[in-house]
């Protein structure tokens, strides 16, 4: 059986990958499939090293559409002959509708308003803005029932909460991973992201300042900050860069090869 705190041990995410590893015990002791809650991609990927040591456990994931950063874990015995669900059951899409022509909101606006109407983290998937007309997310099926018709506030706007099958969202579309080349003057964090995210730097040092941008799922705050080989640029929205290659040139200038996904 698994000793919840020998595998945590030196993890960022410790708190947060108790549950998992709870389940991941069930699963084993039981021989039943088991399905996470809603969990952040950078403990999805802490729980997915840590329990992927583990021979007789079998591990996917599903988040409701293809790319999906916030996903729910499936945990079984790898010798168990049961059928399993492809999808996590009970999963909904919900719209977040309201006028934000003259009051834009973030997804972190959006997402706070969900956690303000009694949402659980595990209970919330990905969310995306719909420019003025609010939002939409991918929910678990007893969220979207308890907040089906209610109405609830983002930032200063007044939103109402309609629950959606997934197909009728408007799922972002995939993002195709992309190699991409650029020649910049320091390693910087802004002046690499910016390049890669297709972004003014003046825009990217401002997002990095309050916080939106991590590397390797950790929030960095300092535009400044070099970046390494093998280091991964997270955006919310705009998806991911790694650092693939560093070289410098003749010209005491830095050729950095990024992968965008």
């Amino acid at each position: 059986m698994l000793l919840r705190e020998t595998m945590a041990a030196g993890s960022p995410w410790a708190l947060a990958l108790e549950p998992v590893l709870a389940a991941a015990e069930a699963a084993l002791r039981t021989w039943q499939p088991i399905w996470t809650g809603f969990l952040s991609a950078a403990v999805r990927e802490e729980a997915e090293i840590r329990l992927g040591t583990l021979s007789e456990l079998t591990l996917g994931s599903e988040g409701g559409y293809p790319g999906s950063e916030r996903r729910q874990l499936l945990l079984r015995r790898s010798e168990a002959l049961l059928p399993v669900q492809d999808q996590p059951p009970g999963v909904m899409g919900l719209e977040l509708a309201g006028n934000f022509l003259f009051d834009p909101a973030a997804a972190a606006d959006f997402r706070q308003a969900l956690i303000n109407a009694g949402a659980r983290d595990d209970q919330i998937g990905d969310l995306w803005p719909r420019g003025d007309r609010g939002a939409q997310a991918i929910v678990s099926a007893e969220l979207a029932q308890i907040l089906e018709g209610t109405e609830g506030l983002v930032r200063t706007v007044a939103v109402r909460f309609e629950a959606r099958p997934v197909a009728e969202l408007a799922l972002p579309a995939p993002r195709p991973q992309r190699d991409l080349h650029t020649v910049e003057a320091s390693q910087r964090l802004d002046a690499v992201a910016s390049a890669g995210f297709g972004l003014s730097r003046n825009r990217m040092a401002s997002l990095i300042r309050e916080g939106a941008v991590r590397i390797d799922w950790k929030v960095v705050t300092s535009p400044s900050r070099d970046l390494a080989v093998g280091e991964r640029v997270q955006l919310e929205g705009r998806g991911e860069l790694r650092v693939e290659g560093v070289s410098e040139t003749k010209r005491g200038r830095w050729r950095i090869h990024l992968i965008r996904s």
